[in-house]
């Protein structure tokens, strides 16, 4: 079996998703690796990582291989059964300086700008334009493989990949898995008494709809005194979220980080005092990227000078989709697929973030049914602008950035259309000058 790992350069994720593969008893007989990047310092590396786990915990039985640039693309997806898709076009420098010190200028400040905020909609254009080219390449070499999406801006590039290609394409996070237990620990319940949840809604923005002990009692009566009393009495790092269950009466997957930017609620230039009173931490992902490049400079030095690696398989979802489709044995995740009527009251072209079963015959939704209206009215706000930026992708329309820009709820809350314009403008050049290009 082989297995196609695009943007291997991403060593630390690349490490835990096939150190799970490489702990997985059903997925290592036979196993071939393909790492594929077009960096090759950060290609080496990782295979420095994927070689030390593969000796430690598969005796060294897989056999991995490398492939760089876009010219060795088509090789290292032919004949894959799977296919890992972590790229990051343009990496922090210079792609991710741009999408924040640009929007800065105009008195627009973000926080992660990796799934929406005008930093999220050039990040899914400039990686559209390479996923264009792996859908190409995996039509003709691995047509039946799955591409399992890591990518942010998830519902952008799984719902392009869904709607415009014949690729079998599902979405995965790593915020439905902890949504519940985070959301305990922050409130001091104990975890233990958790006896069943139901999620869905879109990518960062799943609403945890029902949570149960296991005695079938409704926990939210409890959560919600807490979350507000919490809010109300001192300051910690999950204060967007808990006002969303004050507010709107539920809880959602992704961090209060990165749900401070994706409304028009928190982050106000008129009302800068919000900032603090959320504990809203501008320009988080610049900063997470310096830290993360800092960190695996020190552990790879380690590494090379034999230093020991360690894993434990994970929460991630890669290695249990896998293992569920080769062994035909039922697992359950909360994927990212298209909404062919899961969810009532959302698009059916939208990209939704439901229960799934996987098994030997491959990926299967549930339905959802109707979300409460308000909840279904805020991933609203978020899935226009995300199909507006597909539009832009697949039609090649300026004009559809502009208007994917203007219904983004936090650039439009503080831009005026014509600053919306002038500064996707002036993205859009920065973008082209370093190389990466947006439609």
């Amino acid at each position: 079996m082989k297995i196609t790992f695009m943007g291997a350069g991403s060593t630390v994720f690349a490490k835990n998703v096939l150190g799970d593969t490489l702990l997985t008893p059903a997925l290592t007989e036979e196993l071939e690796i393909a790492l594929y990047d077009i960096d090759g310092a950060r290609l080496s590396e990782s295979k420095l990582v994927i070689d030390l786990l593969n000796k430690k915990y598969n005796g060294g039985k897989a056999k991995i291989y490398t492939y760089l640039g876009v010219e060795n693309r088509k090789e290292a997806l032919r004949g894959a059964k799977f296919v890992i898709n972590a790229i990051q076009v343009g990496l922090y420098d210079p792609c991710t300086i741009i999408d924040f010190e640009i929007p800065k200028k105009y008195g627009l400040r973000q926080t992660i700008a990796d799934t929406l905020g005008i930093g999220g909609i050039f990040r899914g254009l400039r990686t559209i334009h390479v996923m264009k080219g792996f859908a190409e390449d995996m039509a003709e070499v691995c047509p039946d493989a799955y591409f399992l999406n890591y990518t942010n801006p998830m519902a952008i590039l799984s719902g392009y990949m869904q709607r415009y290609t014949p690729i079998k394409t599902v979405g995965l996070c790593h915020s439905v898995q902890v949504c519940t237990q985070t959301l305990f620990g922050g409130l001091g319940l104990d975890r233990s008494i958790i006896g069943s949840e139901k999620i869905a809604g879109i990518n960062h923005m799943a609403w945890l709809l029902d949570v149960r002990d296991k005695e079938g009692n409704d926990l939210y009566p409890l959560i919600r005194r807490l979350a507000k009393e919490k809010n109300a009495s001192e300051k910690h790092h999950d204060m967007v979220r808990y006002d969303y269950i004050d507010k709107l009466g539920y809880y959602c997957t992704e961090s209060s980080e990165h749900n401070a930017e994706y409304n028009c609620f928190y982050i106000k230039e008129k009302y800068p005092e919000l900032i603090e009173r959320f504990n809203i931490p501008l320009d988080e992902y610049p900063r997470r990227c310096v830290n993360q490049i800092e960190k695996w400079e020190k552990q790879r030095d380690e590494l090379i000078n034999g230093g020991d690696i360690m894993h434990e398989r994970s929460r991630e979802y890669a290695s249990h989709i896998m293992e569920a489709i080769v062994t035909d044995k039922p697992y359950r995740i909360g994927g990212n697929v298209l909404n062919t009527g899961l969810i009532d009251n959302l698009p059916a072209d939208a990209c939704v973030e439901v229960p799934c079963m996987i098994d030997g015959d491959g990926i299967h939704p549930t339905h959802v049914g109707r979300l409460p209206v308000q909840l279904a009215a805020m991933n609203m706000t978020n899935i226009n602008p995300q199909l507006l930026t597909i539009e832009a992708a697949v039609t090649g329309k300026r004009e559809h950035i502009y208007h994917a820009a203007m219904l983004e709820p936090h650039t439009a809350a503080e831009l005026s259309i014509d600053e919306i314009i002038k500064m996707c403008d002036e993205l859009y050049e920065a973008h082209e000058n370093a190389g990466y290009p947006i439609l």
